[in-house]
């Protein structure tokens, strides 16, 4: 999957947790920027799960701490589990 696809994929699943505008959502807004808690963050977790096919080990989870953080863990799961 390319690169910038998999980034607009993200930035639209948080957007439409949110409900916000996908526009405010960048590759370097932080969860206080988007005003994301921690409930926030796991219902966007599930849509992420959901949109990739992809399972988040709850340990990495707690490393996640913005969008560039999401982005790159989706990332490596998505790579993971790509055919060889």
């Amino acid at each position: 999957m390319p690169e910038n696809e998999l980034t607009a994929r993200v930035f639209n699943v948080i957007a439409t947790t949110q409900r916000k505008d996908p526009a405010l959502v960048t590759i370097e807004s932080t969860f206080e920027e988007l005003e994301i808690d921690s409930m926030d963050a796991v219902n966007i977790i599930f849509g992420l799960e959901n949109e990739f096919s992809i399972n988040i080990p709850d340990d990495q989870v707690k490393n996640i701490r913005n969008v560039r953080d999401m982005v790159e863990g989706v990332r490596r799961l998505v790579a993971a589990q790509a055919p060889a």
